[in-house]
């Protein structure tokens, strides 16, 4: 059983997060799903886009993410969009809480995966980024494909 814990298969992973925010700090969380959400997660149906994290009485909360309803789960199927629940260890939220209320953090969900056979996230601390932020790492990007694109011809 040891050896099957550590085995991590991403599900969806949130390219927008890196795009719009610097990520600080990265904490892994589990997360309360119903039964035909996990079948539709492992079917990879999960789109991570637009969501974000939120603490509502001392609990973190998972809005705006979408699972799509599982095709087999007929009555049993639940909102494709509701709110879902966060497991972590309240020290750390209380935490995050503080980091979020004092220093302008937003907490954004930046991939889901299977560990073993549950169902975690990574949330990222992340600040918001200006676009001059945004502007400089894509010429950062782009003068790294055109150095890449060069090294490559003068190998040839």
């Amino acid at each position: 059983m040891g050896k099957e814990m550590n085995k991590l298969k991403t599900i969806a992973q949130n390219k927008k997060a890196h795009h719009d925010y610097f990520v600080e700090e990265s904490f892994e969380a589990g997360i309360e799903l119903c039964g035909t959400e996990v079948k539709s997660v492992r079917n990879g149906k999960v789109n991570l886009k637009d969501s974000w994290c939120s603490i509502v009485k001392g609990e973190l909360m998972l809005n705006g993410m979408h699972i799509s309803p599982y095709e087999q789960g007929n009555i049993f199927n639940r909102d494709p969009m509701r709110v879902r629940r966060l497991l972590m260890h309240k020290r750390e939220i209380m935490r995050l809480f503080g980091l979020v209320k004092q220093d302008g953090y937003s907490l954004i969900p930046i991939s889901m995966y299977l560990k073993g056979s549950r169902v975690k996230m990574q949330i990222g601390l992340c600040k918001g980024k200006k676009l001059y932020d945004k502007r400089s790492d894509m010429a950062a990007r782009a003068a790294k494909r055109d150095i890449q694109r060069a090294m490559k011809e003068m190998n040839r």
